[in-house]
């Protein structure tokens, strides 16, 4: 099957963590997908891919450079995309990062231009091309601690743990979520926010210590929250469009 044919799917940051695991899941449920890996760092895109078409033979694979502070990397990115499919059928808003910068404000600017403002814009940019898609998706990968439900809850299992910069910027991922919805939902495109959990990723920047860190502190298998976002891809969870949801269930706003 040409690509042309196929479900084209684009996931940002998907050269590593649970982007790369997400399109390794997807190929690995069907030959039907043909999967566009965006990088911001293009050698560790290219390297992602090879590795990627190694391990799923049978899978369709592409690699596109974007960064999703940098509106001319997403520019470019749409503009090949349009040339090759004219449409997107699936856009996952996966890239993220913890950032740890001194003082407050710069960590505030570092998360949510990466968090928020990036997704925001790549939305935006890629708009056209999803309401090109006869069946489109779109996946906001955010995170339970930006549930103000349970942030307000003192028996929550991450109350203590402060995080004041990513909890915002995931907060305002849920809300950028519910707002297409309202706006892209009439025209037929499904949208939801996935937690994918606590799992073992470098989400960080560390390296092998923080994913070390992250084992040592009960994170659970990334593979797993990859394959809750394949049934949201596949249609396993039509029903639970506009929501906030993971692998197993929901969470409260």
């Amino acid at each position: 099957m040409a690509a042309n044919n196929k479900t084209i799917v684009l996931i940002t940051g998907g050269n590593g963590g649970i982007g790369y695991l997400t399109a390794e899941s997807l190929a690995a449920s069907s030959p039907n997908y043909h999967i566009i890996i965006a990088s911001r760092n293009v050698e560790k895109g290219q390297e992602a891919l090879k590795t990627l078409q190694a391990s799923q033979p049978n899978g369709s694979f592409s690699m596109v450079q974007l960064d999703v502070t940098d509106h001319d990397s997403i520019t470019k990115s749409t503009d090949l995309i349009s040339k090759d499919f004219g449409r997107l059928d699936v856009l996952i808003n996966n890239a993220g990062i913890i950032s740890k910068a001194t003082p407050l404000i710069n960590q505030l600017r570092d998360t949510f231009e990466t968090n928020t403002f990036g997704p925001a814009i790549v939305t935006e940019t890629f708009k056209p091309l999803l309401e090109n898609s006869k069946d489109a998706r779109l996946i906001y990968v955010t995170s339970d601690l930006g549930s103000i439900t349970e942030r307000s809850d003192p028996s929550n299992k991450y109350y203590k743990l402060p995080a004041m910069a990513y909890r915002m910027s995931k907060s305002a991922m849920n809300m950028m979520m519910m707002c297409h919805h309202a706006e892209l939902g009439p025209k037929g495109v499904k949208v939801w926010a996935f937690n994918p959990g606590y799992v073992v990723t470098n989400l960080s920047g560390t390296g092998e210590q923080g994913r070390q860190e992250r084992i040592s502190n009960g994170a659970g298998d990334a593979g797993e929250s990859a394959r809750g976002i394949v049934r949201l891809v596949d249609g396993r969870r039509d029903a639970d469009v506009g929501r906030f949801v993971n692998k197993d269930g929901f969470h409260a706003w």
